[in-house]
């Protein structure tokens, strides 16, 4: 999903992580950051100087209700129907709402039995039988049917309907070939409901991830009565909007422009481990006034940008690795960017050394390193003359003729940076005429599904902790190609890793990573860390991980306890 938060460099993170840490930060994670900043940075920023009344150190107004939490994120449209939806404000928002047979560990990301309430796997290992809890409701109090997830699911497939995650249905018998319209009868989507709490999944071939995939909102249930409707969010002049029925802990109870107003969902089949009552979500137009909301104390969270030079009080800042990557990518509509040998001589005419010099973390690959997963050598290298002899042999000694080189980029600094080193070596290393056009933000995301660019970005964060959720964006099938890449090779190398498992798997979809550097489709600039401001000192459930996702239902204060021999006066 893109991430939605602000670029964060060396000299950022090295500033404020060691005002933190000089401070007394216990933070095991922005402590090891620290670490890594200072081992990357020769120059260390000078510190000023604190005292004891110095805005560093001043603290937030107490508490006043401990049933109720407020959280800040950055304003951009929120889409309700998960079926439509990819950002991951949005994945953190339906946390709260909707829940699927399984949902991640705050912690872990180990899938958690959530409607599930067992299940049992053939000796194939390729059916899988779940039992849908007892007590599974939506917050009107009607029952959450096996029906309900497979009516939901082929809705997702429904050819021309393009959901962004249609695609991860694809290792279900039959998904794939509903899904392009080869196949318009649902009977053959390896999805049954033999009767209300049963649910019978058929794959393709054996996928131990499934249950890990299975964790994310795109495999929820819909009730009946809103599988038709075309609009789930409220709209500006609409009047008596109705809020979607939810399944998960909370319930929407208003929603505007400025905010959503979550209560607790007494339907909700594990609403005695629901701690807060009330969840407020503001949405802010800049980072200052964020960094107010968290000054004053009305909010305990801020999950969107913010202005760190404003906070009076630092020790909520939280720092930690994600499973994401900022990229740029080439799209291969078009000649001359169809031609995989065009594509790497412009990979290898970057000066990939200054443009990655700025960030923390700078990307080599477009999967961050995880356990297991083999090496895959990235893009580094600078080689003119390979660039040029590549050009030659795909018969564009010449650029007469061809159309603009247009990098499509957001408003930010840094990708107009970046764009500028791109498109300097593309027009001096091998001729290209090259515009750079700057889309706002609220439209950029949007604008990548649209023609009339070559070179676009994007932030992406793994649905789910595995590399599959990466490489399949570029599947030629997948809903979320925007680089239009219809590679055969990568496709049918991502077509076997689905019926492999193990290190076989790993290894597959290793070489296709690698397949889509060596080809000049994903152009790496660095791996992002996540930036939340919570105090876990005073907030329980909320761990930092490597999806940058909080399940709601976990949150709660920390209760106060009185120390040996004291009495708490309470008011």
């Amino acid at each position: 999903m893109p991430y939605t938060d602000i670029m964060i460099n060396k000299r950022f993170l090295l500033f404020f992580l060691c005002v933190l840490f000089l401070a007394g930060c216990q933070s095991s994670q922005v402590q090891d950051t620290v670490a890594v900043a200072v081992e990357q940075e020769e120059e260390i920023t000078q510190i000023p100087e604190t005292s004891e009344d110095s805005d560093f150190a001043r603290t937030r107004p107490e508490i006043l209700n401990r049933d109720e939490l407020t959280v800040v994120f950055s304003r951009h449209e929120i889409e309700l129907d998960f079926r439509k939806s990819y950002f991951s404000t949005e994945a953190q928002i339906f946390t709260a709402l909707y829940e699927g047979l399984f949902t991640y560990h705050p912690y872990t990301l180990e899938p958690v039995p959530a409607m599930a309430e067992r299940w049992e796997l053939s000796e194939d290992r390729m059916r899988w039988t779940f039992t849908i809890r007892r007590g599974a409701r939506y917050s009107n109090g009607d029952m959450v049917r096996a029906d309900d997830f497979r009516s939901a699911w082929l809705s997702i497939l429904e050819p021309g309907r393009d959901s962004p995650y249609s695609s991860m249905l694809d290792v279900i018998e039959g998904a794939r070939d509903y899904r392009l319209g080869i196949n318009r009868n649902p009977g053959s989507v390896g999805i049954s409901a033999p009767d209300s709490r049963t649910l019978v999944v058929r794959l393709n071939s054996p996928a131990s991830f499934f249950p890990a995939m299975l964790c994310h909102h795109t495999f929820s249930p819909i009730h009946p009565s809103m599988l038709s409707r075309t609009d789930w969010s409220p709209r500006a002049g609409q009047r008596n909007w109705i809020p979607p029925l939810s399944n998960g802990p909370y319930y929407i109870f208003s929603m505007d422009n400025d905010s959503i107003v979550f209560y607790r969902n007494n339907q909700y089949w594990d609403r005695d481990n629901v701690a807060l009552n009330k969840i407020i979500i503001k949405f802010t137009d800049t980072a200052l006034e964020a960094a107010n909301l968290w000054n004053s104390g009305e909010a305990r969270w801020i999950a969107g940008d913010v202005d760190i030079n404003a906070l009076t009080d630092r020790s909520g800042i939280q720092i930690n690795v994600m499973f994401a990557t900022h990229y740029y990518f080439i799209r291969s509509s078009e000649k001359p960017w169809d031609d995989h040998r065009v594509r790497r001589a412009m990979a290898l005419v970057l000066p990939w050394d200054e443009i990655r010099s700025i960030y923390l973390l700078p990307a080599e690959t477009l999967i961050f390193p995880i356990s297991g997963y083999p090496e895959v050598e990235g893009i580094t290298e600078t080689d003119y003359e390979q660039a040029r002899n590549l050009m030659a042999q795909a018969g564009y000694s010449s650029l007469d003729g061809l159309p603009d080189l247009v990098i499509r980029i957001s408003p930010s600094q840094d990708a107009a940076r970046v764009a500028a080193l791109m498109a300097k070596a593309w027009k001096d290393v091998l001729g290209f005429n090259v515009r750079i056009e700057v889309i706002s933000y609220d439209r950029y995301y949007a604008s990548m599904s649209e023609d009339g660019y070559t070179v676009g970005s994007c932030t992406w964060i793994g649905d789910f902790a595995d590399p599959y959720a990466f490489l399949l964006m570029w599947h030629s099938e997948s809903n979320l190609n925007d680089a239009h890449l219809d590679d055969p090779d990568y496709d049918g190398l991502l077509n076997k890793s689905l019926v492999e498992e193990g290190v076989p798997r790993f290894t597959t979809l290793a070489a296709a990573e690698k397949l889509l550097l060596e080809r000049g489709t994903i152009l790496p600039i660095c791996y992002n860390p996540a930036l939340n401001i919570i105090d876990t000192g005073e907030i329980d459930g909320w761990y930092a991980n490597a999806l940058d996702i909080h399940p709601f239902k976990y949150l709660s204060f920390i209760a106060l306890r009185a120390l040996p021999g004291i009495t708490m006066l309470t008011r």
